[in-house]
């Protein structure tokens, strides 16, 4: 049994690795392109065009536009929490072409909406139980993991998206998201096989059964006097409470403190000076520490269920984990981190498919992205606030849209993974709601990219400190 995990974890991780290296080599090409639309003479009046990019705000009235925004947000922040992604790819052209905010305060608002729709969602799973264990349905242990280097990797890619160009971050954004989307949905497909099999065996144990049960003597088929046990349920507070682990919840929540504090500090000294680069690369201990601390307790107690022979796996991913599989999880949440801050999103579209490949079931993968992304998510929009980036009115009436929308979403999905009993179902939500941010962020990109094109505009690389 050890070895057929260790077999099965091996696999999963090479293919992981196969999507890396694609990933990795088509960005390499994309941003070495950048280097050849790098033009010096052009660039002073770019700098121009953008300190001088006015901040629309429009108010929040009712029309179509809010209807559209209503509709779109309810819609993505359902599915988009479902499936653990967010939905920050689609929030954020909507909120550009359709409502008409300027790109940054569409971002902003794009990160209201995700922190609305993840609080309510963690709050609903908080009182459903894990579907096959005796465990919490978050998984606090996956979470310590990546929480951190996730964060750190939302400032770098906020970071990058000053210097890279518009074109760049679209393309970089369609390859990835183009993958993991093929990626999970293939993932569904497999996952709705085994479920397709594993059906066709209980019926069939069913049937025969009965053909058993038709041949003894009436009496035996019939109830028995004495009732047999039923399993014990729990109530929704005892339920709460059991998935509620307050020591997990503190340290998460003081990493959460850490990098707020020093995103607030950095965000009032002066871009590129001496303490403002102590103060950005002070991140980097935080994160790799508490990671550091959390995947050591993994590789130790993997380590000793190996020598003692138990196959029970240390947490949901069904992997052993070694040296390498860790530093290829940081590397992921790193990954995952720089899309969410290049993007504006809560770094879902990594996490939720990264879990599904390190064998976590669904219900589970999905829990504990949407629990992830919720811290991420809020320490933007606390950093946002405090820069006056996004309207208070459009901000709470879009929270609000979110809010309803991850409690519902997540109510309406679980009982139609009750019925139907495929869990898969959440798999093709995921690769679903992928699909269409790449979709609409490559028609937005390319728009775009056209009309830089057609404006004779700089397209090469931006300096950060110059801005």
């Amino acid at each position: 049994m050890v070895e057929t995990v260790a077999f099965w974890g091996n696999e999963k991780t090479l293919k992981v690795r196969g999507f890396l290296a694609y990933f990795l080599a088509a960005s390499s090409v994309a941003i070495a392109a950048a280097y050849f639309f790098s033009d010096e003479s052009q660039h002073n009046s770019l700098k121009q065009f953008l300190s001088g990019s006015p901040r629309v705000w429009p108010k929040l009235e009712v029309n179509w536009r809010t209807a559209v925004a209503t509709i779109v947000g309810f819609l993505g922040s359902a599915f988009g929490t479902v499936g653990g992604v967010g939905g920050g790819g689609i929030f954020v052209p909507m909120l550009n072409l359709v409502v008409g905010f300027d790109t940054k305060s569409a971002a902003a608002l794009s990160k209201c909406m995700i922190m609305g729709a993840s609080m309510s969602s963690v709050w609903y799973n908080l009182q459903v139980s894990h579907p096959i264990r005796e465990v919490p349905i978050l998984d606090y242990r996956l979470s310590l993991l990546f929480q951190p280097m996730l964060m750190l990797g939302i400032t770098f890619g906020v970071e990058l998206s000053v210097i890279f160009p518009f074109w760049l971050i679209t393309i970089l954004i369609i390859i990835l998201f183009g993958g993991t989307s093929s990626r999970s949905f293939f993932r569904g497909i497999q996952m709705w096989k085994q479920e397709t099999n594993i059906k066709r065996e209980i019926q069939e144990q069913e049937e025969e059964q009965l053909k058993a049960c038709s041949v003894l003597i009436e009496t035996y088929c019939e109830e028995p006097l004495l009732p047999r046990p039923q399993p014990v349920q729990k109530t929704g507070l005892e339920t709460f409470l059991f998935n509620l682990r307050w020591k997990g919840m503190l340290v998460l929540m003081l990493v959460w403190f850490s990098f707020l504090a020093l995103q607030i500090l950095k965000n009032n000294l002066l871009v590129c000076s001496n303490f403002y680069w102590f103060v950005n690369f002070l991140q980097i201990p935080i994160a790799v520490g508490v990671f550091s601390w959390q995947g050591v307790k993994l590789w130790k107690e993997s380590r000793e269920r190996r020598r003692s022979g138990n196959s029970e796996c240390v947490c949901e991913a069904s992997i052993e984990w070694t040296a390498m599989q860790l530093i290829f999880c940081a590397f992921c949440g790193l990954l995952g981190g720089t899309v969410g801050g290049l993007l504006g999103s809560g770094g879902g579209f990594i996490l939720g498919p990264l879990l599904l490949e390190l064998g976590v079931i669904p219900q589970v993968a999905s829990a504990t992205a949407t629990f992830v992304m919720m811290f991420s998510s809020s320490l933007s929009v606390v950093e946002f606030y405090l820069l006056h980036r996004f309207p208070i009115p459009y901000a709470l009436y879009l929270i609000s849209v979110s809010v309803l929308a991850g409690f519902w979403g997540q109510c309406l999905v679980r009982k139609l993974v009750k019925v139907l009993g495929r869990a898969s179902i959440i798999v093709f939500i995921l690769s679903s709601v992928i699909l269409a941010s790449a979709l609409t962020m490559g028609i937005v990109g390319a728009i775009k990219s056209i009309t830089m094109i057609h404006n004779h505009e700089y397209m090469g690389f931006l300096d950060f400190c110059n801005r």
